[in-house]
């Protein structure tokens, strides 16, 4: 890393380390394709995506929600993954470790910060990953909905390259249910569109 002028306070120095850090979330590929199916998107740009559905959506939400707070979370929520890396939804093995290799990340990244600020942001990821606040509800559902508008944009894209099917997804989309219920219904008339489509495999027989 280039060196950087002297700053003033300590503290000023500690915010421009954190800040220069975030830099690493554009290197953090995910699973989930644009849906111009070019590339796949990295983390920042997930984020970014879902901030900005906070806005657009917020009168989704079955309870009052504070946007600007929804939208915080949002930004933070990830950021863990510039040390820990995006896993996989469906990836089993990997989401074993994935909340402990997470916590790792969040200590060593909020650390970076003044202690004032890490509290305030170490609280909204922490809040995020717990659910159970409007809040952190709304926020949860944006997280899901985006990769699934994505994939069915490109036609199944991460689904159809790992054989999943439409019980693991709408398994994975529940929280929508519980904070953005008005959107449920779209959600399962979407999947369903996507199985007749063939974007999507539908649940396995059961064989008992």
């Amino acid at each position: 890393m280039n060196d950087l002028p002297r700053t003033n306070t300590a503290r000023l120095a500690q915010q421009i380390q954190f800040v220069i850090e975030l830099d690493k979330l554009k290197t953090v590929l995910r699973q989930t394709w644009l849906t111009d199916a070019s590339r796949r998107e990295n983390s920042a740009e997930h984020s970014w995506h879902i901030a900005l559905m906070a806005i657009v959506l917020a009168e989704y939400s079955p309870m009052p929600v504070d946007v600007l707070r929804v939208i915080k979370m949002l930004l933070v929520h990830d950021l863990v993954e510039i040390d820990a890396g995006d896993t996989f939804c469906y990836d089993t093995q990997h989401n074993a470790s994935k909340s402990d290799r997470e916590t790792q990340a969040a200590d060593r990244l909020f650390g970076l910060l003044p202690a004032d600020q890490a509290a305030d942001l170490r609280s909204l990821w922490e809040e995020f990953e717990a659910q159970q606040t409007p809040d952190a509800l709304f926020a949860c559902s944006l997280d899901r909905l985006q990769p699934l508008l994505n994939n069915q944009q490109t036609q199944g894209g991460t689904w159809k390259a790992n054989g999943i099917t439409r019980d693991r997804v709408l398994q994975r989309m529940a929280p929508i249910s519980a904070g953005a219920p008005e959107l449920w219904e779209f959600v399962q008339q979407l999947l369903n569109d996507c199985v007749t489509a063939g974007y999507l495999q539908p649940e396995p027989m059961n064989m008992n």
